[in-house]
C-alpha cells in the first residue's frame, strides 16, 4: 500500500493528540532529547533520510529509544515495549498506531501511521511535525517518492522560510500550500487568525495533525490552488513554500508547479498585493528561469506588484542538466530502468530548450505593501552564508528603505548615523604598502555582507557613533586629507546610501 493511499489518524479524536504530546514530552522525545540520546552524527543523519546511525544508536532499548524507533525509523516495535511508554489503546483506535500484519498473538508488534518529528520553535517550544511515512526531505538519494500525493515533513526549504518571515504580531496570517502545516505552526504564534490553503486535502489532514500534537490552536483550513480558496480576503501576512520546481509536467504534488516554466511563482508574487493589507508582508521561495536575452533581475522585477516594495534575493543558480538531475534524483527516477530515466531526462531538457532557459536560480522574494509611489524594489545575488533567523533583518531592511526614499543627498549629510554592530573592517594590500588597495567593510551578523568602501567610506563610517552629522564628519574628513569639503560632500551621499541600505550605517533618530 502506498503512503498516499494509507488511512491517516483521525483528527476527531482530539484526546487522542494530547494523550499522545504528553508521552512524547514525558519521554523527552524531543529535538534536544534526540540530540542527547543519538549524538551529533546519527542525528545529522536522520535529516539526511540516513537511518542506519540512529539504529544502532538505539538498539539498547529505553522509552526514547522505542520512540525514535517508531516514529523516525518506521520500525515496527512489540505491543509490550509500546504499551510502556505510550497510550496503545487509544492511539489504536483514533489510527496513530496500528497492528503489523504479519505479528499475531503474544508476538504482536505495533508500527506508526506516520512519520512524528520533533521541532525546535524559535523560543525553545517542543513541537512535532507530522508527515508521511519517510518523507523527511534529503537523502544520498532524495526522497525517492512517485506518489502523487505524498506529504513532505521538515526540509531546508521550509526552515529558511520560516527563518526569513518577519514575526511581528498581526491579525490575520495565510499559509499557501501549507504541506504539512510548518509555516501555519510558526504563524499560529504571533497571529490572531491563521489561514491554510492546499491543493492536496490529504495535505490539510497532515496539518491539522501537526497543530494538534504541537499544542498550537487550530487553524481555518481550505482546499484549492493558489489564491483561489480566499478569493476576496486580504491579510498582514501571506507565506508560501510552493511546488516550485521548474518540471514538464506536474508528476508530483509537492514539488512541480504545473504551470509552464516558472509562472505559478509569478503569478504567486504578482497577485499577492491584492491580498495583502497595507503595511503586511508576503514571503515566498521561489525557482525562476534565466532566459536567453534577458536579464534575470528584469525578470523577477515584473513580478513585483505596482504597490508594494520587494526584496528579492538569488541564493543559488544551477545550469539546466544540474537543475533536471537534482530533481529526478530527489524522486528516485536515477534507480529506474535507465531508457525510462534518460528519456525522463530528455524531457526536462526539451522543455528547457523550447522556453529558450539557460539556467534556474533559486531563492527568497518578500514584498511589503508600502503603497509608496515609487516602490522599492532590491534585486540581488549573495549566495554566502547567512544567520538566521533573518525576520528582524528583513523587517529592518524595509525601515532602512523608507527612510532612504523619503532622504535625498541634501537630507542625507544633515542625517546622524551610526555604525551597526559587529562590523569589522578589512585592508588589502600588498605587505609594507603605505596605503590598501581597498577596504572591505565585513558584517557577522545577518546577512553578513562585505563590501568595498574607498578611504573616505571607511574613515566616514568608522566615526559614525550618532553624534554628528554626515556633513560635519565629511568636513572633517576633507580638512584631514586636504580636500575641497564641497567636492566630497557632493561624491560621498552615494556611498552612505549604499552603506545605509545593506546595514552597516542606521540612520539614528528616525
Amino acid at each position: 500500500m502506498s503512503n498516499a493511499s494509507l488511512p491517516l489518524p483521525s483528527s476527531d479524536h482530539a484526546d487522542a493528540a494530547v494523550s499522545l504530546r504528553e508521552a512524547l514530552l514525558g519521554a523527552d522525545f524531543t529535538a534536544d532529547g534526540l540530540l542527547e540520546l543519538l549524538g551529533a552524527p546519527a542525528y545529522t543523519a536522520l535529516a539526511r533520510s540516513e537511518t542506519v546511525p540512529a539504529l544502532r544508536a538505539t538498539r539498547g532499548g529505553g522509552a526514547l529509544a522505542t520512540l525514535v524507533r517508531l516514529f523516525l525509523l518506521q520500525e515496527t516495535v512489540p505491543h509490550a515495549r509500546v504499551a510502556d511508554v505510550l497510550p496503545v489503546d487509544v492511539l489504536l483506535e483514533s489510527g496513530w498506531l496500528a497492528e503489523d500484519e504479519k505479528s499475531a498473538g503474544s508476538d504482536r508488534e505495533l508500527r506508526a501511521t506516520v512519520d512524528v518529528r520533533p521541532y525546535g520553535g524559535p523560543s525553545g517550544e517542543d513541537w512535532f511535525i507530522v508527515s508521511d511515512l519517510g518523507c523527511a526531505v534529503g537523502g544520498a538519494g532524495g526522497i525517492g517518492s512517485h506518489e502523487e500525493g505524498v506529504v513532505l515533513g521538515v526540509g531546508g526549504a521550509s526552515t529558511t522560510l520560516a527563518g526569513i518571515t518577519v514575526r511581528t504580531p498581526v491579525a490575520s496570517a495565510l499559509d499557501l500550500g501549507t504541506g504539512s502545516g510548518i509555516q501555519a505552526l510558526h504563524a499560529a504564534q504571533h497571529a490572531t487568525r491563521v489561514t491554510a490553503t492546499d491543493l492536496n486535502p490529504r495535505a490539510l489532514r497532515f496539518t491539522r495533525l501537526t497543530l494538534a500534537l504541537s499544542g498550537a490552536p487550530e487553524a481555518d483550513l481550505r482546499e484549492g490552488s493558489l489564491y483561489g480558496p480566499v478569493a476576496d480576503e486580504t491579510y498582514d501576512l501571506i507565506v508560501s513554500n510552493p511546488p516550485f520546481v521548474i518540471s514538464p509536467g506536474a508528476r508530483l504534488t509537492y514539488r512541480d508547479g504545473g504551470m509552464g516554466g516558472d509562472d505559478l511563482c509569478r503569478s504567486l508574487v504578482q497577485e499577492a498585493g491584492e491580498h495583502l493589507n497595507e503595511g503586511g508582508y508576503a514571503h515566498f521561495l521561489a525557482n525562476w528561469q534565466h532566459v536567453d536575452g534577458e536579464e534575470w533581475q528584469d525578470r523577477l522585477r515584473s513580478w513585483v506588484p505596482r504597490d508594494c516594495d520587494a526584496w528579492i534575493v538569488q541564493r543559488e543558480v544551477q545550469d539546466i542538466t544540474q537543475y533536471a538531475e537534482l530533481w529526478l534524483r530527489d524522486a528516485g527516477d536515477h534507480r529506474t530502468d535507465p531508457g525510462q530515466y534518460a528519456a525522463r531526462y530528455d524531457a526536462w531538457l526539451d522543455e528547457f530548450e523550447a522556453r529558450g532557459t539557460r539556467a534556474v536560480g533559486f531563492g527568497w522574494i518578500t514584498l511589503r505593501k508600502s503603497g509608496a509611489a515609487e516602490p522599492s524594489v532590491t534585486v540581488e545575488e549573495w549566495p554566502h552564508p547567512v544567520e538566521q533567523p533573518l525576520g528582524d533583518t528583513v523587517r529592518e531592511f524595509f525601515g532602512r528603505q523608507d527612510y532612504l526614499r523619503t532622504h535625498d543627498d541634501a537630507a542625507l549629510l544633515t542625517g546622524h548615523f551610526k555604525l551597526a554592530d559587529e562590523v569589522v573592517q578589512e585592508q588589502v594590500g600588498l605587505p609594507g604598502a603605505e596605503d590598501p588597495e581597498h577596504v572591505v567593510l565585513r558584517q557577522n551578523r545577518g546577512m553578513r555582507r562585505a563590501t568595498k568602501v574607498d578611504t573616505v567610506g571607511a574613515g566616514f563610517a568608522g566615526v559614525c557613533d550618532g553624534s554628528l552629522s554626515a556633513g560635519r564628519i565629511l568636513d572633517a574628513i576633507a580638512q584631514l586629507v586636504g580636500e575641497d569639503p564641497v567636492l566630497l560632500r557632493d561624491r560621498t551621499p552615494a556611498q552612505i546610501r549604499l552603506l545605509v541600505q545593506q546595514g552597516f550605517l542606521l540612520p539614528v533618530g528616525e
